[in-house]
């Protein structure tokens, strides 16, 4: 008897573990929705306000970041009001092949103009480091599309 109470507290202590509620991550939605409610020249600001911390841009680098980036959050607004007014009125439809080609070679050659423009703001050290920070969050944003249905390390079981 006395080792059918122990197992039933004990059964009863596992379930309560169980059944603790986890501490909720935010959202990453709820961060990007935060982050669409800013004015441009407010994301701009904090934008440059990082790149000032991460890469110690001096006040000319600064004031020149800034109006880069003012003027691709104005843009980034733009498009996000573009979209969102072709969802909202239903005329939704997938970019043909061409459209496509040609959405990928605008966007292609904005981060060509953008290195650019970065590297005649920044000096050498600067540039480096701003070029390593761009690889990672390339890396990362391919990291969440699939590569051809393959799945992570498939390529390592081959081996």
């Amino acid at each position: 008897m006395k080792r059918l109470i122990i197992i039933a507290l004990a059964l009863i202590s596992v379930q309560g573990f169980a059944q603790q509620e986890r501490k909720e991550r935010p959202n990453r939605g709820d961060r990007t929705h935060r982050m669409s409610d800013l004015t441009p020249e407010e994301a701009a600001n904090l934008q440059t306000k990082k790149m000032t911390l991460n890469l110690d841009l001096n006040a000319s680098q600064q004031k020149e970041i800034y109006a880069m980036n003012l003027e691709n959050a104005k843009k980034r607004k733009e498009m996000m009001a573009t979209f969102k007014a072709k969802k909202e009125s239903g005329n939704m439809d997938k970019p043909s092949k061409e459209q496509r080609l040609a959405m990928e070679n605008a966007k292609l050659d904005h981060q060509i103009a953008t290195k650019a423009k970065m590297k005649s703001v920044l000096n050498k050290e600067q540039f480096e480091k701003w070029e390593k920070v761009q690889g990672k969050m390339h890396h990362r944003a391919m990291g969440m599309k699939k590569h051809d249905g393959k799945k992570r390390g498939d390529d390592l079981k081959k081996q």
